[in-house]
């Protein structure tokens, strides 16, 4: 499974940032994430900090909709997770086969996203101004690109830190702190039972 090489920022100057972002890869593309989370009954997954997610992409070239799991996290100062993630015909089907399975929703929240996707020094990167409108306008940047294995994993996030500073974004800005954390926490987003209790009481990050 590969490795989600990440590192997300608070972003202070958001109209700086975007303009640097276009000046370097083009205008991006704005999506919107509508981001469903389940655990197990249990709250076995979150507990034990991985995550289940069905993510449904609304933007100008269509909708789609992705299934993702990530393990726990690999390394503590970034907060990058390995991932296996596949896109999904039908989104009714897959949240009715989550739910099959036993799984339940416990978090629901939207992300405004800008993707600016790029090559460089021979890698595949991502780069994603995040507003979330339950967090009152809050905007990130999230820069990531893949790692095969653990060994690969520092030598892909120096690629990452480096755009981050060509940006300006001070390393004090930098957070692992999870987008389902943050939103439970404010008493946003749409929670779901004894999981959303589980989820209001915080996890990792």
């Amino acid at each position: 499974m590969a490795i989600e090489a990440e590192l997300k920022a608070v972003v202070r100057d958001v109209k700086g940032v975007l303009r640097q972002l276009e000046a370097r890869f083009g205008p991006g593309c704005a999506e919107v994430y509508r981001d469903t989370y389940y655990d197990a009954p249990d709250a076995g997954l979150m507990g034990a900090d991985r995550e289940l997610r069905v993510r449904t992409v609304r933007g100008a070239a269509g909708t789609r909709t992705l299934l993702t799991y990530k393990c726990a996290r690999v390394d503590e100062a970034s907060g990058s997770k390995p991932e296996a993630e596949t896109r999904v015909e039908d989104a009714e089907a897959v949240h009715e086969i989550v739910r099959g399975l036993g799984f339940v929703p416990c978090l629901v929240f939207e992300k405004r996203c800008r993707n600016f996707a790029f090559e460089r020094d021979g890698r595949q990167l991502l780069a994603t101004l995040v507003e979330l409108p339950e967090l009152g306008g809050a905007t990130f940047l999230e820069v990531e690109t893949a790692a095969a294995s653990e060994a690969e994993l520092g030598p892909a996030l120096a690629v990452v830190r480096g755009l981050l500073a060509e940006l300006g974004i001070d390393g004090a800005d930098l957070t692992t702190e999870l987008y389902t954390d943050a939103v439970a926490a404010s008493g946003a987003g749409v929670r779901f039972g004894s999981a959303a209790d589980r989820v209001r009481g915080g996890g990792r990050g």
